[in-house]
């Protein structure tokens, strides 16, 4: 294995352990306060979080990404000066943008409430999450440089650090304020996110005073802005476009509740309802769907640098390993996860929420939300290769599908509609990134191991479902029923997956890719 090699799988590893460890902490904390506030009080939640990632995004202008890449590059050539200019140029930029914007977003609380709250008790949720915008936004800068220098550590412990706070301020603050009302208590889990991530911040501002550059005599901040313009323009010729993509997706996420609630109403269904059916949508099945896609996600990160530097270097074929090993680790990883979300579907959610009814929308999810394991790395492939605007259009067109699909099932055949037609825009978004890069730089799988993998998937399904029924049947608690379940039917997917060679130690890592 190369050195380059090492370093972009040491990053994602490291990133996957931290990004598994957030994800155990934010489900035990996701799941402490849907069980407190209930369908209803989470979908206040869900209403009042919109607002902040579109003014996350138009204070960050897409620099995170162009900081990683940008500065991965000038490390390549030894040029610190010019790493400590983008990110002075950047932090001044995204300061003065979040700080701007947050006040502007807090003086005009109440006539945004009005436009975009469904349901006004979430009021004071979206007022108390408005603050961490510009901590959010200055956070991301210096986390772009982190990734650049390939310091992954300092991400992974910032994020652990974030999440252990947040747990233990969730649970002080909304046991505080259940008291006053459900509102309150929304608004208390909201506050107990800004805290987290200002701990984390400071975090990161210690370490770079720790490890960071090093300025030279006479340079200042001033001189970097002055002289800064040239740099300034290279960041946002990547950035805007991922900016662009970011603001089309804060926007939909902004009109998401409301959508959806008024395709609900035209089904006739209540204001009240509504909020609790949306409630059980996004804080109940999207945290299990999204709770496998850590690893992707977290492969993604590293993967956009990865590419980059192949493509710098015209290495067409580390590009597709790359890019192959990600996809690879996807399937891997989302063909059981999906399984296990579809079979198990009410028994997850009656676990986990208490809410059975719940179960429904997974399983209608599920199948579709496969596809996403792989959207994430695709994503990335094409910002690495410097194609962000065909990955914006792309979500443009898809979310715009979606929206119009949300409506119209949703008005017709209610929450369930609304859950088809956010599978579909899922499916139709990654299909476009698919062919994106099909079009730019080709696309080339081993079809073989991806037939046994479905193959073994289908195994697993018919696994579980007997013995889940079975053990059900024999009187067993519900909780070993599906714990003894899953455990059986992951034992028998990974060990078919090792009969058939699919997966094996010595040929785990290429067993996606083309023979060279």
């Amino acid at each position: 294995m190369t050195q380059p090699e090492r370093s972009f799988m040491r990053g994602t590893i490291i990133l996957s352990t931290a990004a598994f460890i957030n994800r155990i902490l934010g489900f035990i904390s996701g799941m402490f306060v849907a069980r407190v506030l209930g369908a209803e009080g989470i979908g206040l939640l869900m209403m009042a979080q919109p607002l902040v990632p579109l003014v996350i995004t138009i204070t960050e202008l897409g620099l995170p990404v162009a900081i990683s890449k940008l500065v991965a590059e000038a490390l390549a050539r030894g040029d610190r000066h010019k790493i400590r200019r983008i990110l002075h140029l950047s932090l001044a930029v995204t300061g003065f943008l979040s700080v701007t914007l947050t006040t502007v977003s807090l003086l005009c609380s109440e006539w945004i409430a009005s436009i975009l709250l469904s349901d006004q008790r979430a009021y004071y949720a979206m007022l108390a999450i408005t603050p961490i915008a510009p901590i959010v936004a200055v956070s991301a800068v210096l986390k772009g440089y982190f990734r650049g220098m390939q310091q992954m550590k300092t991400i992974a412990a910032s994020d652990v650090l974030e999440h252990t706070v947040q747990i233990a301020c969730v649970l002080a603050l909304v046991h505080l304020l259940l008291p006053y009302g459900v509102a309150y208590a929304a608004a208390g889990a909201m506050a107990a996110s800004v805290f987290s991530e200002a701990i984390s911040l400071l975090f990161l501002a210690f370490s770079y005073k720790l490890y960071g550059e090093r300025k030279t005599p006479g340079e200042t901040w001033a001189s970097h802005l002055k002289q800064g313009g040239g740099t300034l323009a290279e960041l946002l010729q990547i950035g805007l476009p991922t900016t662009g993509h970011g603001v089309a997706h804060s926007l939909y996420g902004a009109f998401q509740p409301l959508l959806i609630t008024s395709s609900l109403a035209l089904a006739g269904i209540g204001t009240a309802l509504a909020t609790k059916q949306f409630g059980m949508l996004a804080g109940y099945a999207f945290p299990l769907l999204f709770m496998p896609s850590f690893v992707t996600q977290s492969l993604s990160t590293a993967l956009v640098p990865a590419i980059s530097e192949a493509a710098a270097a015209k290495n067409s074929l580390l590009m597709h390993e790359r890019m192959n090993q990600a996809l690879g680790l996807g399937l891997l990883i989302g063909a059981p996860a999906t399984v296990i979300l579809y079979v198990w579907a009410t028994p997850l959610t009656t676990l986990v929420y208490g809410a059975p009814e719940a179960g429904l929308l997974l399983q209608i999810l599920a199948p579709m939300f496969f596809l996403h394991y792989f959207d994430a790395p695709l994503h990335a492939v094409l910002l690495g290769l410097g194609r962000a605007s065909s990955a914006l259009w792309n979500f443009v067109v898809s979310t715009a599908f979606k929206a119009v699909s949300i409506f119209v099932f949703g008005s017709q055949f209610g929450i369930v509609g609304v859950a088809y037609g956010i599978g579909i825009g899922i499916v139709l978004q990654t299909v476009l990134n698919f062919f994106s890069i099909s079009g730019s730089i080709g696309f080339y799988w081993n079809i073989q191991p991806c037939v046994k993998v479905v193959l073994c998937m289908i195994l697993m399904a018919l696994c579980g479902r007997v013995s889940f029924d079975y053990l059900t049947g024999q009187g067993l608690p519900l909780l070993w029923s599906a714990a003894v379940s899953i455990a059986v039917s992951l034992l028998l997917y990974f060990t078919a997956l090792m009969l058939s060679d699919t997966l094996n130690g010595k040929n785990a890592r290429r067993t996606f890719l083309l023979p060279r």
